[in-house]
Parts: structure tokens; C-alpha cells; sequence
């Protein structure tokens, strides 16, 4: 039998093993995540114009919170197939059964850093990500927007969402031979010319509404039609398109503490609740993830036989589609009431977490 010092140097050995792989696999998988959005949002602002350096740097390190909430779960999973796996490869598995201590004893820290974990994951999923993730969406708004700051100059297309305006001579709020021309889903709408235009301002100096003087050209009508335009006065209200700032998140980008006041505010109306309640019980059972990631990864490592890190990378991907098809299926169904949808997003905890305690419990008993 192992001494209680043996038996916490064996702790801390484990401990400081897997902590090691943590740090390394969390920081892989968040430049991972991370990656996604900024080539999709950041990258974007960039090359457009809209935002400087700093801005962009600022808007990556916003980014990265929303990553980790991610990131931490999976890289746990990932640190405990390692960790352990390699403990097997390496035979000191085997020097731990034959000391008297059993693997539920050995783990026992391991399964504590996966409570500390998900602790840390509810303060990122239920605070720290849906903040992050509104900042950086007002961040973004804001470069957008103080891109139309500083009135217009001559020969540059300013893009204001579906509408884009175009003007050969600009001074201050007067334009010279000026287009204005709309597009969506690949269709133009409106393509209109006019000799003369004046701006309205706002106190940001945002554009609100442009007036085209002998204004003439094309529309298209829902019949897919042209119709000829000319008008001695044309105008049209930049308001609804300019990118005003977020008054109120989405569900999804809504805090623990505002999704509760949500909830309380539609059940007051009479309104439908149970999106509101998807996106509560995700925050909360997500949080969980690191418990059963980590039940399912020990036992799972130790299976493994192989030194070889591939073998862990691969068991970690098949978990992780497993636990993410009941996260779809829950969101998928966040219309439907009768279906419960909240209550599924707790599956795969409770899956994992009764799987890896059997078998963790059976590999006690040796190799089989």
C-alpha cells in the first residue's frame, strides 16, 4: 500500500501532467475557434477599410472568450485521453494497481479539476462569452459606422448595407453627378442617376437622408419588371440601413442574468418561452461538459494502449460529435414546446457522466 505522501506525490504528478496538456490543447483549439471568426469578421473589416489595426487587434481579443467557453471543454476531453493514454503506454497503470491504489483513487484530482473547469466554464458561458460576443459586435458597428463619419468625398462608393452611393464631386453635403444603386440577393433594385444631390446629416455627421435633384433611371418591381424613374425630387431615409447600436441582444448573446429577465418579461406577455429557456439551459449544461468529458476521457485513455496522440485526437473528435448532435438537436427544436427541447441539451451530460463512472469503474478491475 501506498503511503499518503506516495499517494500525493501521485496527485500532483497526475495533476501537473494534465494541467500541462490543458494549457496546450485549450490554446490549439481556441486559435482554432478563433480562427473561423476572424477570417469571416475581422479579416473582412480590415481589407474594407473600416477598421484600423488596433481596432482589429482589440476585436480578436474580444473574440477570444467566446472561443474558450469552447475551447476549455474540449481541451479537457483531450488532456485526459493524452494523459492517461500515455500513463498505459508507459506501464504505470500497472505500477499504480500494484501499489494498492485503485484508478477511481488515482483520478480523484483529475475529476476535481474537471468540477474547478466547469466552474470556470459557467462564468464564460453564462457572463463572460455572450458579453464579449455584443462588444464585439458594437466594436464592429462602430468602425462601420465611423466610416461614414467626416462627410463624403469625390469619387468613392460609400456602402450603406443593401444601398450604395456614388458621387463624382463631393462638398460637404453637396454632390455632383451622383449614382445611388441597390442590390440584394444579386438583383438590382434600383439603379438611379442624378445631376445634383444634398445629404442630411445627424450630430455624428452619419448620413440620414439624401435628396437627388432630376433624378432618373430604373426600378424593379416584384413582377421583375422595370419601371423608368424621373422625379424632379427623389429621396430616401439612410436611417433603417445605418448600423445603429445594439439596444438589445439576441437570445444568444444575452447573459445568464438578462436571459432570466427575458424569461420573466415574456411569460408576463404571454409570449413564447421556450427559445428562452434552450439558451438558459445551454449556458448551464455546457458548463457540465468538462465533468463528463473528463469521466469519459480516463477510462477511454486508458482503453487506448498507444503512445501515439492521434489515436487520443481522434477518440476526442467522435465524443465531441456525439455531445454536439444533442446541442443541434435541443437548438433545432427551440420552436416546439411539446418537445422539450431544454431538457435535451442535459443529455449528453448525464450520458457521459453514468458511462464514464461504469467504466472507469470496470477498468479498477485490470485490462481486459
Amino acid at each position: 500500500m501506498l503511503r499518503p505522501a506516495s499517494l500525493r506525490t501521485l496527485h500532483l504528478h497526475l495533476l501537473r501532467q494534465t494541467v500541462a496538456t490543458l494549457l496546450v490543447t485549450v490554446a490549439v483549439f481556441t486559435f482554432i475557434l478563433l480562427l473561423g471568426n476572424i477570417l469571416k469578421d475581422v479579416l473582412d473589416l480590415l481589407a474594407s477599410g473600416r477598421a484600423s489595426v488596433p481596432v482589429v487587434l482589440r476585436s480578436i481579443l474580444l473574440l477570444i472568450p467566446f472561443a474558450m467557453a469552447y475551447a476549455l471543454p474540449i481541451g479537457m476531453l483531450t488532456a485526459s485521453l493524452l494523459v492517461f493514454g500515455r500513463l498505459s503506454a508507459d506501464g504505470e497503470i500497472t505500477a499504480i494497481r500494484s501499489g494498492g491504489i485503485s484508478l477511481v483513487a488515482a483520478a480523484s484530482p483529475i475529476v476535481g479539476l474537471s468540477v474547478l473547469l466547469s466552474v470556470l466554464c459557467g462564468w464564460f458561458n453564462c457572463h463572460v462569452a455572450p458579453t464579449s460576443r455584443v462588444a464585439f459586435k458594437q466594436l464592429q458597428q462602430d468602425a462601420i459606422r465611423s466610416r461614414g463619419f467626416g462627410g463624403f468625398a469625390s469619387g468613392r462608393y460609400l456602402d450603406f448595407g443593401s444601398m450604395t452611393l456614388y458621387a463624382r464631386t463631393a462638398t460637404d453635403t453637396n454632390m455632383e453627378d451622383v449614382l445611388v444603386y441597390q442590390v440584394s440577393n444579386g438583383q438590382r433594385l434600383l439603379d438611379l442617376w442624378a445631376p445634383r444631390a444634398s445629404v442630411a446629416l445627424d450630430t455624428n455627421g452619419w448620413p440620414v437622408q439624401i435628396v437627388l435633384h432630376q433624378a432618373q433611371g430604373l426600378a424593379m418591381l416584384s413582377t421583375n419588371s422595370q419601371v423608368p424613374i424621373f422625379a424632379s425630387e427623389w429621396s430616401t431615409n439612410f436611417t433603417a440601413l445605418r448600423p445603429n447600436a445594439l439596444v438589445t441582444p439576441k437570445p444568444s448573446e444575452m447573459t445568464f442574468v438578462q436571459l432570466r429577465s427575458e424569461l420573466d418579461r415574456r411569460r408576463t406577455a404571454g409570449e413564447p418561452v421556450t427559445p428562452i429557456l434552450v439558451q438558459i439551459h445551454r449556458q448551464v449544461s455546457f458548463s457540465f461538459a468538462c465533468i463528463g468529458f473528463t469521466m469519459v476521457g480516463i477510462p477511454l485513455g486508458l482503453r487506448a494502449h498507444r503512445r501515439e496522440t492521434n489515436i487520443g485526437i481522434a477518440l476526442a473528435l467522435g465524443l465531441l460529435v456525439v455531445y454536439y448532435a444533442f446541442i443541434i438537436v435541443g437548438q433545432s427544436l427551440e420552436t416546439r414546446e411539446a418537445a422539450r427541447p431544454h431538457l435535451i441539451l442535459w443529455i449528453p451530460n448525464f450520458l457521459f457522466q453514468l458511462v464514464g463512472g461504469w467504466l472507469l469503474l470496470r477498468s479498477d478491475r485490470g485490462p481486459r
